[in-house]
């Protein structure tokens, strides 16, 4: 068969590895996967509307497309075992015909033909299947190398460009900073924040949340506004204390998304001071608010509360109840994490935040439970009788969980145990070099000669259930003669 020749072939893959920006190998191996694809598809239009479609899906896998870059051509190729009887012409070739050319062939050797079909003949739907493979592989490399550039990224927080919208998710596209170009990045709906307005082109600071393959689409980038990373990038921006180790951000329990459209997204951010003179809050507050007012601005309004993180958890629990002013805290249950904080009638509402909000924040940012009490109907004892009862309570489900543990544990001891003692008695190949292996024969042999011998051992035995049975009928007949 002739090279099929392919003119401009050298400056087609130079124009795509600059546009796609990819290795012109990587190139070369998508355009042979894509014209091997089309030879596919080739075959397989000689059989429609004739007969059933004979090929399996594995069938080509013989075949290969060889480019010749001086020559600006291609041909496909075909490896073929030498058999006595061809029964696939694909896959196998006769040894007569072969000795033709070579003489010394041999039954089972491979040959490489050169199968590649007239130009005339690859056909409209060949010549399709070829650019829309070539397209897909170039754009599952271009995937691949996003994946290993967005994997090991120093910096997680991108800014993004809304493209278009998928069902529930916006399609943003995201730079790495690298000097590659813009890649798309799916942003789900639960990562949405409800402030936002996505609108096409508009631009937005997102948080890279996930690098993952995703079946039949290849690697793919999924970001996030209302991860609380983002929130922790832009006061590190924004506060150069934070950036100089001075201040330093302890915890942030973040609701982007509230459960109800009544309640607004809200965030708490604990922070610390590394020396004694900084003021942390009001080092990420500013200057009249200033720097956290740009945090505000990205984040589409989104309340923030920075409050000053305390070794002593009362103090700690009572910071983050803020705005609200707490009377005492009261740790319950120190073991369980557990506290009553008694507020004033006036701030109980404001403690507890429109639907929980604000003391659910709390307990999530300081990792306890926390129970809102009015400090004039506050009865202590009565409380603490409830409360020791759920201590008790808690301490008998410990108890439990850790009973259940031991009996796990005793139950694997008992079986590794067992099945250490089992390969001592019978000793597996691997588990001794040495192993002879006519111990084996000659405990067999030994088990045949003890088992001939058992039936006459048990034959010489008194039968139990016979005795016991005739004991009973001469006292039935000492019955009937009386």
């Amino acid at each position: 068969m002739a090279l099929v020749l392919l003119p401009g072939l050298n400056n087609l893959i130079e124009d795509i590895s600059e546009e796609k920006k990819l290795p012109t190998q990587v190139v070369e191996a998508a355009l042979r996967e894509a014209l091997l694809k089309g030879y596919e598809r080739y075959r397989r239009t000689l059989y429609l509307g004739i007969s059933e479609d004979p090929f399996e899906e594995e069938y080509f896998s013989n075949f290969d497309v060889g480019l010749e870059l001086d020559d600006e051509g291609y041909r496909v190729l075909a490896s073929k075992i030498i058999v006595e009887e061809v029964e696939s012409e694909d896959h196998q070739i006769a040894l007569q015909e072969v000795m033709q050319v070579a003489e010394d062939a041999q039954i089972g050797d491979t040959v490489v033909l050169d199968v590649t079909p007239e130009k005339e003949d690859f056909g409209r739907m060949a010549a399709a299947t070829t650019k829309q493979v070539l397209a897909q592989k170039l754009r599952d490399q271009q995937r691949r190398m996003i994946q290993e550039e967005f994997a090991d990224l120093e910096d997680p927080v991108l800014t993004a460009r809304v493209i278009r919208f998928e069902r529930h998710s916006v399609i943003m596209a995201v730079s790495s900073g690298l000097g590659r170009p813009e890649v798309e990045a799916e942003l789900p709906r639960r990562d949405q924040l409800p402030n936002d307005n996505y609108r096409a082109n508009a631009t937005f600071k997102v948080f890279l949340k996930e690098v993952s393959e995703v079946p039949r689409r290849g690697p793919q980038l999924f970001v996030s506004r209302s991860n609380a990373g983002l929130v922790v990038y832009l006061f590190e921006n924004e506060v150069p204390e934070i950036q100089e180790g001075s201040v330093r951000i302890v915890a942030v329990a973040r609701e982007a998304n509230p459960p109800s459209r009544s309640v607004g997204p809200r965030t708490k951010v604990a922070v610390d001071s590394i020396e004694r003179e900084v003021d942390p809050v009001g080092a990420c507050i500013g200057a009249r608010g200033s720097r956290i007012q740009q945090v505000v601005n990205e984040l589409r309004g989104e309340k923030i509360d920075v409050i000053r993180w305390s070794p002593d958890p009362g103090q700690y629990i009572a910071n983050s109840l803020s705005p609200a002013r707490v009377e005492m805290v009261r740790l319950v249950d120190p073991e369980g994490q557990h506290a009553h904080v008694l507020v004033p009638p006036d701030q109980l509402s404001l403690a507890i935040g429109r639907e929980g909000q604000n003391v659910r924040l709390a307990a999530r940012l300081t990792g306890w439970k926390i129970d809102i009490k009015n400090s004039q109907e506050y009865d202590q004892a009565s409380e603490d009788t409830t409360v020791a009862e759920l201590i008790a309570q808690r301490e008998e489900e410990e108890t439990l969980q850790r009973d259940a543990e031991a009996r796990l544990a005793a139950e694997q001891a008992t079986r590794a145990e067992e099945d250490a003692r089992l390969r001592e008695l019978y000793p597996l190949p691997e588990d001794e070099e040495d192993y002879d292996q006519e111990e084996p024969a000659k405990t067999m042999a030994e088990d045949e000669n003890a088992s001939d011998s058992q039936p006459d051992d048990l034959s010489s035995q008194p039968d139990a259930s016979s005795e016991q049975l005739s004991n009973e009928e001469s006292v039935e007949e000492e019955d009937r003669a009386r």
